[in-house]
């Protein structure tokens, strides 16, 4: 059994602007007009976005990868230097007291990178170690979640979790291909994240229980994220609900056995919300009552799809504001999801321990 528990949350939010001001001013055009286009940006379940790079402003579509990559150097850091510090406050942690700092990305690349950057910005200690997520897309922050668990399990020291993402930087040339619509219907900027504790009497939070992952890698060319000279380019099949269908329940169901659990014990879940197909999806297989995915469809309403930092807004939302006022009971089961290429489903088991919330 993992011992790490999740004692602090923060978040960083780029400028917001609204799904129908960006459908109306840049990607009616963009799409040239099509009634099809319109009616995904309609449907996407997203109302607003955040955005380092507004396309009503700029225009990224023509940017060389070179030029992307630039500015995810100049915007990432401070972003998640904003998200990093409001968790260690939350946490009422030093930065000096953290034995390591996880950083996951899939946005950018630069070499010193972004944690070493994130390391001396929060005036970490030299010895301090590091790990870097790399293109794992959006469900990197439960497996990077589970390897900063570990360590703080076996070492019994703090730990930091930050993960941002820009996918703004990375709008295509225009293009009649569905799959781009909904990409850019969908996506969108934000840095999270969590500090990690050995557990303690004192301490609240979430504690770690366990984690569960399935990769379908006969379906790896339904979500792929590929390099270009023109940044980089997302491959959405619709087929992703209907492959995650068949997984979803199962490796729900053996994660929660191992516990003694099934799924009607579960009454907080924090599910990423890749889009409203893959939300009702859950919602469908797992047999949860319409409220359950509430934050989930909340956070796509709010701030897109946010890539590998989503899933912990979704967290946050949960154990925030779990529903009409009250945070979940000492003991509650708490169950977290992502999926991502592969296909990939990640599942994180959580309990909440005394004070927390």
């Amino acid at each position: 059994m993992v011992r790490a528990t999740v004692t602090g949350t923060g978040a960083a939010l780029p400028p917001v602007t609204e799904q129908q001001l960006l459908w109306d001013r840049y990607f009616s055009d963009h799409f040239a007009g099509s009634r099809i286009a319109r009616r995904v940006f309609s449907e996407a379940g997203v109302r607003r976005r955040h955005t380092v790079v507004d396309p009503l402003v700029e225009d990224p579509s023509g940017w060389s990868t070179g030029r992307r990559m630039r500015r995810y150097a100049q915007e990432a850091p401070a972003l998640a230097h904003r998200a990093a510090e409001a968790a260690l406050a939350d946490a009422g942690l030093a930065a000096e007291e953290l034995g390591l700092l996880t950083v996951a990305s899939c946005t950018g690349y630069s070499t010193p990178g972004l944690d070493i950057g994130l390391a001396a910005s929060l005036g970490l200690r030299p010895d301090t170690q590091r790990l870097l997520v790399g293109h794992m897309g959006c469900f990197a922050a439960l497996p990077a979640l589970g390897s900063t668990a570990d360590f703080v399990a076996a070492r019994g020291r703090p730990a930091l979790l930050v993960c941002v993402e820009l996918t703004s930087l990375h709008v295509q040339p225009p293009t009649r291909d569905p799959q781009q619509v909904v990409s850019h219907a969908l996506f969108s900027d934000a840095a999270a994240a969590l500090v990690v504790q050995p557990p303690a009497v004192d301490l609240g939070g979430l504690e770690l229980v366990d984690i569960a992952a399935l990769t379908d890698s006969g379906s790896s060319g339904h979500m792929t994220w590929d390099v270009t000279d023109l940044g980089f380019r997302m491959g959405l099949s619709p087929r992703v609900p209907e492959v995650l269908a068949k997984h979803v329940r199962p490796v729900t169901e053996e994660l929660l056995a191992r516990h003694g659990l099934d799924i009607p014990d579960v009454r907080s879940w924090a599910v990423h919300p890749g889009g409203p197909r893959i939300l009702d999806t859950v919602e469908e297989q797992l047999a949860l009552p319409p409220e359950a995915l509430a934050a989930s469809r909340a956070v796509l309403a709010e701030h897109g799809n946010c890539s590998s930092p989503t899933v912990l807004l979704v967290l946050r939302e949960v154990v925030r504001r779990p529903g009409p006022g009250e945070a979940p009971a000492p003991g509650t089961p708490v169950v977290a999801m992502a999926f991502g290429p592969g296909l990939t489903l990640y599942a994180a088991l959580f309990r909440v321990r005394p004070g927390a919330g």
